[in-house]
């Protein structure tokens, strides 16, 4: 009985190719690369218009700085031209209209987000009191950490004008144990010590400058409190 062996060597002419599966799948290879480049258009397109806001919001955030680094007129003569307001709280009034323009508008951005927290900062030193609180609490709330440390040393600030030195204690503990770059454990804590200093309770004090002396003697805040230790003036 003759045997028949098939072939294992495959069929090189039926074998699909590349081009065959292209051919085959040809619209479903068009409607994916239109959904790439939809994609790629709508990504560099934000950006793009990201970037132009981002610019837009930094000159305007920059117009407000000026307004809010504006000479009074109580600093004496000033060159002709010069941009200037009657009172301090005149000024901070202006720059906070400003500041709130830029934040409700760019609030995205960097520079939208330092907007808001001067318009805190200025509404505050306008006389805003309830508008300061609000806003540096919202700054504070966020999530960038050295905008919302800022504000929280912004409204400690603020308790202690308004009489409210156990929610200013409260704040600067809290910035104690969570420092951020722009507001380190020193700092904090020689503005708790200042304000128990106020309060008449120089024992408190002391025990914070003891510690930043001990712990942090090198850096300024540890430089101070060995400062205030000792008597010597701080330079």
């Amino acid at each position: 009985m003759e045997t028949h062996i098939r072939s294992t060597k495959p069929d090189l002419a039926h074998t699909p190719t590349v081009a065959d599966w292209a051919n085959q799948n040809r619209q479903k290879l068009v409607l994916a690369v239109s959904a790439l480049l939809v994609l790629i258009l709508v990504v560099v397109g934000s950006v793009l218009i990201y970037n132009a806001r981002s610019a837009s919001a930094q000159q305007q955030f920059d117009a407000a700085m000026r307004t809010y680094e504006s000479p009074v007129a109580s600093q004496g003569p000033l060159p002709p031209g010069t941009k200037s307001f009657p009172t301090d709280a005149e000024k901070a009034k202006q720059a906070y209209g400003e500041f709130s323009v830029v934040a409700d508008k760019y609030g995205m951005t960097s520079a939208g987000r330092n907007a808001k927290y001067m318009a805190g900062v200025t509404a505050a030193e306008s006389g805003q009191t309830a508008t300061a609180e609000k806003t540096l609490k919202e700054v504070a709330s966020g999530w960038n950490g050295d905008t919302g440390s800022l504000a929280n040393l912004a409204l400690a600030h603020l308790y202690r004008q308004s009489g409210r030195d156990a929610d200013a204690i409260e704040i600067y503990k809290h910035l104690s144990e969570k420092p951020t770059t722009v507001v380190p454990a020193g700092l904090a804590q020689m503005q708790l010590a200042d304000l128990y200093e106020a309060e008449n309770k120089p024992a408190e004090a002391k025990k914070i400058y003891a510690q930043l002396k001990d712990k942090d003697a090198k850096s300024a805040a540890g430089e101070m409190a060995a400062q205030k230790l000792t008597g010597a003036p701080v330079q």
